[in-house]
């Protein structure tokens, strides 16, 4: 069935339906959700285990390496990183792609309630959960008050400011970094403490029995009744001085005879400073599939309401990754628009007829506003790569059209009527306008299909494309003949259109190729050969590196460093990087700020620290590369301590990660590796995970000694851990407030801690009293791992360093070059994993996908031509297309990386294209009038050209705002635009001369090949 001729007849129908299809589309424009990039759902469980107090090194033997043979054996399991501090183990455990989510957290508790009766007794309940938060935090606040002291603000962001923000939509945690929490310390004295034989263990204990609430019992009194409760708890901190604390002998003592009671706050781990001044931050992190736009509009609205409820109230915005993605949502529709009318401006200046300009610009609306009908419908969200996936096709959506109206317009001016023209025009384009459209939906279906990571995060590209595609050849079959035969104006006089320069020189170019063919081909083979040289001297990466508008730059001190000690050297970073011009405000984060957040602004130990150096608009700063070489500049003048400089995005830092289960050799790998390394020129900030050893107070007891007293190990770590830091959360007596409980926590006054003979004079309970710790038990000096990083049940080593605009694929060729890479031991292993792994599965998946849309190509076309040679001839021109990309990348100094790729991929449908209209006029000529394979060739080149040369330029200028990356950040769609550029002037030129002469030579193999089929039968 002809549906151009059908809608030509039947106009209602056809109209009735791009209304419908319109309004469904601006429908679901009006709530789509906007996002950087789309929700890529990985099957990820997290798994935390606490046990306050362990040592890194026992943490691995006793815990680490019990659940993760347990979890290794739960099916669909791809990779177990584990990380290990002191009192701390964390696992993510990443599953295949295709486990769902709810199976794998139900398996992973499962492994691990299997072997909880292996674990230590006093290890806290496991935390497993899936990952419901969606990557780093979307914006954080500083707040300063005028009236609340630091713990008076804490409080209030955990409690107020956390309820405001959680009750808005799409909000997934809010997490105070900086500020203190709020805790009594009782400080127990341990001369007064040993005179009256009483251990700081024994005064937690008794205030855990004593300061406590409970429920049980039935009473019946009068006849009704009641429940009974025993309420023994303090109403204020100072009530507990007179506390009663029973001692070995049956008597008892009150609690401030031994010791200071104090409401007070926990003992300080972190510290949050603006600009140089104590504050107190809170972070807001978006679940998955939240609306980022729509919760920043909602914070900024709860904050606006907050500062009228609360005048003395000071919150500043510090970063907001939402300014960012609005940008780039704002930046890629000003690009679809620009280029939308680029391209019809176009179209005007080559037709010259403003009612064949205004049919084929109908193309563009009635293709763009269903397919956002038809992303809505299918859940997707207007994200970087989907507005992106449209802003490339906008010239192609408009081709179809354009191919159509331009053979309508050129059967009307050889004196046929607007209706008998039509009729004969969209007869004759029916095949190639189908088939160019296939093509392009043939490319990017595979892409919409690819596997692992990549294929997730550009399902929704892929899709898209094929989407707009198909609207745009219903619009060119339906609505284009409908309104040329209606608008298009009436004229049967026979114009002759005569030939101008630059057609009369193409044609005779085209003659003298057809006349010289092998010299022809020998220099297009020569042109594809260039080009694939030229491939391999381009470096390769993965994402080019973005201008979000600000900076990341960690520190990080050697282990046993004071949080005193890193806020200085935080503050000396801070005054040296104020000065570069460009850097507005510097937020720096010191400590454990933030840590149960996802975000990596957490430092997370008081020895590391973070810097968020936020920059001034783009208009009044130099580009954020620049910035950051100066930013490295400055570092190198300041020693004792590492640095980094990222936002752990992607194209921003290259990592090698050494595995083994030989320490020595692992450590022995890694520290050579890291000294050639800084060798390199490329990479910047070279930094080792291996060597963080942090000084540790050993405790050897004397076994025979102990036992002979009634001493058990347990009893001592008991003692020595409740004296020097306090007992475990669980065990603590809780003071209850109106709206909170404060833990009650009993150690040894800092200042105490200060000598190792306090350690040592440590009283320890035996059967008869009380013995020094010194009596039973060796003290001594030593260090020990702080932190213990294992990959898939090994333990791994990770040097890293700052790429600094250097191509990925250029510091790891250099790399794995080095020496200690090429010689190491066969005990140690090379993982890859980041940006290295993801961009060695991007090369893999795309050279499936481009080979898998070559081969539909070809399918599609020998179902549609019915012919097995002809579709090898429109393939000819890949190769020509293949070289431009490369010319152009070269020339901007570009990469070959994801967004490289796409355009190439692009470029397979739009270059068949060209092919298939200058082929299927040709095979109508030699079949229908009768002309040989030349004259039927150079006639189509002569009718083809035109329309051609049309949807090529308007392409090119559809995707000029794209490459001049006009606007918002285009780091990482100008490449994209490059390339199609570049490889669409290169085909078009080339494609229009080499493909008819490959044409002559299939048309010849195809002939001889039927005359030896016909001799056979």
């Amino acid at each position: 069935m002809n549906f151009a001729i059908w809608s030509i007849k039947n106009p209602i129908p056809p109209i009735l339906l791009f209304i419908l299809l319109t309004f469904a589309g601006l429908y679901g424009f009006g709530r789509f959700t906007i996002q950087d990039l789309p929700d890529i759902d990985f099957p990820q469980i997290e798994v935390s285990l606490s046990l306050p107090g362990a040592a890194p090194s026992q943490l691995e033997t006793e815990l680490a390496r019990k659940v993760e043979d347990s979890i290794a054996a739960i099916s669909g399991v791809k990779h177990i990183s584990t990380s290990i501090t002191e009192g701390s183990v964390r696992m993510a455990i990443s599953f295949d792609l295709e486990k769902d989510i709810s199976d794998a957290l139900i398996e992973t508790k499962d492994a691990i309630d299997r072997i909880r009766p292996d674990l230590p007794t006093d290890l806290e309940a496991p935390a497993v959960s899936a990952a419901r938060i969606d990557g780093d935090a979307l914006m954080t606040y500083a707040v300063s008050s005028a009236k609340l002291n630091e713990e008076a603000l804490s409080w209030f962001i955990d409690d107020t400011l956390s309820k405001r923000f959680m009750s808005i939509d799409g909000v997934g945690k809010v997490g105070r970094a900086g500020g203190v929490t709020r805790e009594v310390r009782v400080e127990v004295d341990p001369v007064k403490l040993a005179s009256l034989n009483v251990t700081a263990a024994d005064v937690s204990k008794a205030i855990k029995q004593v300061q406590m609430e409970s429920s049980g019992g039935r009473g019946y009194i009068g006849q009704a009744e009641q429940s009974v409760r025993t309420i023994a708890v303090a109403a204020m901190a100072k009530d507990l001085n007179a506390l009663p604390i029973a001692l070995p002998d049956g008597g008892h003592i009150r609690l401030d005879q031994v010791a200071t009671v104090h409401d007070t706050h926990a003992r300080r781990t972190e510290a949050v400073l603006l600009n140089g001044e104590a504050s107190v931050a809170f972070q807001i992190y978006g679940a998955k599939g939240a609306n980022e736009v729509q919760i920043a509009e909602d914070a900024a609205q709860t904050i606006k309401t907050l500062k009228e409820k609360y005048p003395d109230l000071t919150i500043t915005p510090i970063v907001n990754t939402v300014t960012y993605t609005l940008e780039q949502y704002e930046g890629l529709m000003h690009m679809l628009y620009e280029g939308a009318i680029l391209a019809v401006i176009v179209v005007g200046f080559i037709l010259r007829d403003w009612r064949a300009t205004l049919i084929s610009a109908t193309a563009l609306p009635l293709s763009i506003i269903p397919t956002f009908g038809i992303m809505y419908w299918l859940g997707y969200s207007l994200n970087t790569l989907t507005l992106l996936a449209l802003a490339v096709v906008v010239g192609i959506l408009i081709d179809d059209a354009i191919v159509e109206i331009e053979n309508i317009v050129r059967h009307k001016h050889m004196g046929k009527s607007i209706l008998e023209a039509t009729k004969d025009a969209v007869n004759e384009i029916a095949l190639p306008v189908i088939s160019t459209t296939l093509t392009i939906v043939v490319v990017f279906l595979p892409t919409s299909l690819m596997s692992g990571v990549i294929g997730l995060l550009f399902k929704q590209f892929g899709w898209t494309v094929v989407i707009s595609v198909l609207m745009s050849l219903m619009v060119a079959r339906l609505i284009t003949p409908l309104m040329a035969v209606y608008f298009l104006k009436e004229d049967t006089r026979h114009h002759y259109q005569k030939d101008g320069f630059i057609i009369k020189a193409y044609l005779g170019v085209a003659q003298w190729c057809l006349a010289h063919r092998k010299e022809t081909l020998v220099m297009a083979t020569i042109f594809f050969g260039l080009s694939l040289f030229m491939a391999t001297r381009l470096p390769a990466g993965f994402i080019p590196p973005s201008d979000q508008g600000y900076t990341n730059l960690s520190i990080e001190l050697p282990p046993g460093s004071t949080l005193e000690n890193t806020v200085s050297t935080a503050e000396t970073v801070r005054k040296s990087v104020e000065k570069i011009k460009g850097i507005e405000n510097i937020f720096t984060v010191v400590g454990a700020a933030g840590e149960n957040g996802a975000d990596e602004v957490s430092a997370g130990a008081v020895c590391k620290g973070s810097l968020i150096l936020t920059f001034l608009p783009k208009k009044e700063r130099p580009p954020q590369n620049v910035i950051n070489s100066e930013i490295r500049n400055t570092l190198m003048d300041i020693p004792g301590a590492k640095f980094a400089l990222k936002n752990d995005e992607p194209g921003e830092s290259f990592s090698i990660l050494l595995a083994g289960e030989n320490r020595e050799a692992l450590t022995g790998t890694a520290a050579a590796l890291e000294k050639e390394l800084r060798g390199l020129k490329t990479i910047f900030n070279v930094n080792s995970s291996a060597g963080r050893q942090r000084p540790e107070i050993n405790i050897h007891p004397d076994f025979t000694r102990a036992a002979e007293l009634g001493i058990t190990t347990e009893s001592i770590a008991d003692t020595v851990r409740i004296a020097t830091s306090g007992d475990f959360d669980p065990y603590l007596s809780k003071l209850n407030l109106d709206n909170r409980q404060l833990y009650v926590r009993v150690h040894m006054a800092e200042d105490g801690l200060q000598d190792i003979d306090t350690l040592s004079n440590l009283r320890i309970p035996t059967r008869l009293g009380q013995t020094a710790l010194s009596s039973i038990a060796s003290i001594t000096a030593n260090t020990g791992a702080s932190q213990i990083d294992r990959y898939d049940r090994r333990p791994y080593i990770t040097l890293s360093a700052d790429l600094g605009g250097t191509p990925l694929g250029l510091a790891m060729d250099e790399a794995m070059a080095l020496p200690s890479i090429k010689n190491k031991p066969s005990a140690v292993q090379l993982i890859e994993t980041g940006d290295s792994e993801m961009m060695g599965d991007l090369f893999s998946v795309f050279s499936i996908a481009m080979l898998t849309g070559v081969l539909c190509v070809f399918c599609v076309l020998v179902l549609l031509f019915k012919d097995f040679f002809q579709p090898v001839t429109i393939l000819s021109a890949l190769p020509l297309s293949f070289g431009g990309s490369m010319i152009a990348l070269w020339m901007v100094n570009a990469q070959i990386s994801l967004p490289a790729l796409i355009g190439i991929i692009i470029l397979m449908g739009i270059v068949t294209k060209n092919s298939i209209l200058l082929v299927e006029y040709a095979i109508i000529g030699m079949k229908e009038r009768g002309l040989s394979c030349a004259d039927a060739m150079i006639d189509a080149c002569h009718k083809r050209a035109r329309p051609i040369v049309m949807t090529t330029v308007s392409t090119i200028v559809g995707m000029l705002p794209i490459a001049l990356g006009i606007g918002s950040d285009a780091s990482f769609r100008q490449p994209l635009a490059i390339a199609v550029i570049g490889g669409l002037i290169s085909s078009t030129a080339l494609s229009l001369l080499i493909v008819p002469v490959v044409f002559t030579y299939v048309n010849m193999a195809e002939l001889w090949f039927a005359r030896r089929i016909r001799k056979k039968i």
